[in-house]
């Protein structure tokens, strides 16, 4: 396996070979029950903005067990326009005020919460009252509590609720975690994981209201949940230093730039970065007999993975899987609807992230280190 290329055979066995423990990777492909759904579950799609229009929604067509049957705003000639171009009949448009009615929609199933940070758990806690299967994405809400309570009100509805980590869909990222778990680096002695962009004003994930905070509830996400799943263990201790420039008319109410440390049992340390005024989009896993890296790490597409092993470093060139994380992640949750199984990044999954996030924050505010339960 330490060849420049894999055939998807091996791919397709080494990430099914992944088992669904702490932190690691199980396949979604192998999640779910063998007899195809009888029909296509219905996504309801709740906020129409760039992410939902432009890389969420065009993706349902190529879904095996997921449709898009409904979409949700609060802007009218968004519902016409993207109501026209989907066939999505004005019986199954809906406002943010006439939301609840979607209770009594049989061709809605599930329901794909993209909105601002803020509102998070206000929709996905009325999806699942309303009695539907909840995708919600990440951060998976402002505080540790609003998780909690996001997880009570799915659990009483007895629906799932699922959280938007495309990445764990991703053919790299899968293989990456593999590796890991292979024994490929031999004992992981330090993760490194950055994440930034250039953040442009006036948006809403610069309005704390909004967002619930910084760089480090947006991009800085990929940095955290990336050293988590490829450590496959929690960590035990947080270290984090803030740096601002007040003086930026972008940072009136939240952070520019966070770097932490995480500490884990095994000894491992995560050191990593979030920016909202530069560009990364990396990560590294060493280990005592070579390396994993990719960079970029988390994106849309372009994934690019070097290894190194027995004093060699190659690139590592993977053929596509059927579905892409896109794909994966919308079907995996029509899945587990049909079969009963849990998402492979649950409610849970998001709530231990935003406890680190708390625990980030307050180490930064605080300048010390904070000792996790």
């Amino acid at each position: 396996m330490d060849k420049e290329a894999i055939s998807r055979r091996q791919l397709v066995q080494l990430l099914g070979a992944v088992p669904l423990a702490g932190a690691a990777l199980s396949s979604p492909l192998a999640a779910c029950a063998a007899e195809p759904p009888k029909r296509k579950l219905g996504y309801a799609i709740v906020g129409l903005g760039s992410y939902a229009t432009r890389q969420i929604m065009p993706r349902l067509k190529d879904c095996e067990f997921s449709r898009l049957s409904a979409l949700v705003s609060g802007t009218p000639e968004k519902l016409e326009r993207y109501g026209s171009e989907y066939g999505i009949p004005k019986t199954h448009r809906y406002s943010y005020a006439d939301f609840d009615r979607i209770r009594d929609n049989p061709d809605i199933d599930l329901v794909y919460v993209i909105l601002p940070n803020s509102m998070h758990a206000e929709y996905s806690i009325r999806a699942s009252q309303a009695g539907k299967h909840v995708l919600c994405e990440k951060p998976m809400a402002v505080s540790a509590a609003e998780c909690e309570a996001m997880i009570a009100a799915a659990r009483k509805a007895n629906r799932k609720l699922m959280i938007g980590y495309r990445s764990r869909f991703e053919t790299y990222n899968r293989h990456a975690i593999e590796l890991v778990r292979s024994g490929f680096v031999g004992k992981p002695t330090l993760i490194t994981s950055e994440h930034g962009f250039n953040a442009q004003p006036n948006q809403w994930r610069l309005d704390k209201p909004m967002s619930g905070g910084g760089s480090m509830m947006d991009i800085g996400i990929y940095s955290l949940n990336a050293a988590r799943y490829l450590a496959g263990e929690e960590p035990v201790e947080v270290s984090a230093m803030e740096y601002t420039d007040r003086s930026d008319p972008r940072f009136r109410t939240v952070e520019d730039r966070i770097d932490w440390q995480m500490r884990f049992p095994s000894g491992l340390l995560a050191s990593c970065q979030s920016r909202y005024t530069s560009n990364h989009n990396a990560y590294r896993v060493t280990g005592d007999k070579g390396w994993v890296g990719m960079e970029p790490a988390t994106s849309y597409e372009g994934h690019q993975m070097w290894v190194r092993a027995n004093g060699k470093t190659e690139p590592r060139v993977l053929p596509p899987l059927p579905k892409n994380q896109f794909v994966g992640q919308l079907d995996h949750l029509a899945e587990c609807a049909m079969t009963g199984r849990e998402p492979i990044v649950p409610g849970e999954e998001g709530l231990r992230d935003l406890r680190l996030i708390e625990a980030i924050y307050r180490s930064a505010r605080e300048r010390r280190a904070v000792k996790l339960a």
